[in-house]
C-alpha cells in the first residue's frame, strides 16, 4: 500500500512541477500511453493552439470565394449551372404533381436554376407561333378558297406574352408574400429565383399540348388544354401551400384562386389568338350569281335585224 500511495503521489508532483516551470503547458493522460515506469505523458505545446487557429483561418481564406456583383455574367451564370439529369426530373416533377410533395424542396433543393426555365419559355413560345402557322396551313388544304399567309408576328406576340408571364406574375406573387410575411411572421418565403423556377418548369406541360391542338377537333383540344392546365395548375397549388396556409383562410382562398385563374386566362388567351378561324379577309368571297329576266334573256338572243 506504501508503494502504490508513493507512486502516486509522485506522479503528482512530477505534473505540478512541470505545470509550474511551463504554465502555458497543455497536459493529457492516455491510459495506453503509460511509460513503463508508470508515468503520465505530458504534452508541452507553446503556442500550439495559436498555430492550429493560424492555419484554420489560412484554410478558410483559401475555400472562400469572393462572390461577384449582380452586374456581371459570372453573378448569373451559377444560375445554369445543371446538368441534364436534374434539369429531366425537375420536368418530371413539375409533370406529376401530388399532395404532400412540394416542388422547391424534393425537386430544387435550395438550388433554383434559369436555364430550364429560360428554355422552357423559348420553346413553348416558338411551338405556339408554328402549330398557329400550321393550323391556317391545314385549313387551306382543306379549303382552297382560303388564302393564307405567313403570319411572323406571332413570334413576337407569343415571345412577349410568355416571357412576361414567367417573370412578373412570380415577381407579384413574391412582393405579396413577402408583405405578408411582415404580417404574418410564422409565413414562410421562397426567394424570387426559386418562385420564378416553380412557373418556369410550370409552363412545360403546355408544350405537347399545344402541339396536340393540332388536331382538328374542338372539342378533344379543349380536352386537352383542361387536362394541361389541371397538372400546371395543381403543381402550383402544392408548391405554395405550405407557405400560405400560415396566412388567413380568406387571404390563402383569395391567392391561390387567383394563381389558378391568371393560369387559366393564359391557357385559354393562348387557344383563341393562335388557333382562332380565319378572319373574313382571308377567306375568298364565294361566286357571284346574276339572276336574268326573261326579256333579257329573249333580247340576246333574238337575231338581228339587217337595215339597207
Amino acid at each position: 500500500m506504501a508503494a502504490a500511495d508513493e507512486l502516486a503521489f509522485h506522479e503528482f508532483e512530477e505534473a505540478t512541477n512541470l505545470l509550474a516551470e511551463t504554465p502555458d503547458a497543455a497536459t493529457t493522460s492516455r491510459s495506453d500511453q503509460l511509460t513503463p515506469q508508470g508515468h503520465v505523458a505530458v504534452a508541452v505545446g507553446l503556442g500550439a493552439e495559436d498555430e492550429v487557429d493560424d492555419s484554420d483561418k489560412t484554410s478558410l481564406l483559401q475555400e472562400e470565394k469572393q462572390q461577384p456583383g449582380f452586374w456581371t455574367f459570372d453573378y448569373y451564370q451559377s444560375f445554369f449551372d445543371v446538368d441534364t439529369s436534374q434539369v429531366l426530373d425537375r420536368i418530371k416533377g413539375s409533370l406529376l404533381p401530388r399532395p404532400g410533395h412540394n416542388f422547391v424542396r424534393h425537386h430544387l433543393r435550395n438550388r433554383p436554376d434559369l436555364y430550364g426555365p429560360f428554355w422552357i419559355c423559348a420553346t413553348l413560345a416558338f411551338v405556339l407561333a408554328i402549330t398557329g402557322n400550321l393550323t391556317l396551313v391545314l385549313a387551306q388544304r382543306k379549303d382552297p378558297s382560303i388564302h393564307y399567309s405567313p403570319q411572323f408576328h406571332k413570334v413576337t406576340v407569343a415571345g412577349i406574352t410568355i416571357y412576361c408571364y414567367a417573370w412578373l406574375v412570380p415577381l407579384a406573387l413574391w412582393g405579396f408574400l413577402r408583405w405578408r410575411k411582415g404580417v404574418r411572421e410564422r409565413m414562410g418565403l421562397y426567394t424570387f429565383l426559386e418562385t420564378v423556377c416553380v412557373y418556369g418548369y410550370s409552363l412545360f406541360v403546355f408544350i405537347p399540348t399545344v402541339v396536340l391542338w393540332l388536331i382538328p377537333v374542338p372539342w378533344l383540344q379543349w380536352l386537352f388544354g383542361a387536362l394541361a392546365l389541371a397538372l400546371s395548375a395543381s403543381g402550383l397549388v402544392f408548391t405554395l401551400w405550405p407557405v400560405v396556409r400560415e396566412d388567413t383562410r380568406l387571404v390563402a382562398a383569395v391567392l391561390l384562386s387567383a394563381v389558378v385563374l391568371l393560369h387559366a386566362l393564359l391557357a385559354m388567351g393562348c387557344k383563341f389568338y393562335f388557333f382562332q378561324p380565319l378572319p373574313p379577309e382571308h377567306i375568298a368571297p364565294p361566286p357571284q350569281v346574276i339572276s336574268l329576266s326573261p326579256n333579257t334573256l329573249l333580247a340576246s338572243t333574238s337575231p338581228r335585224t339587217m337595215v339597207t
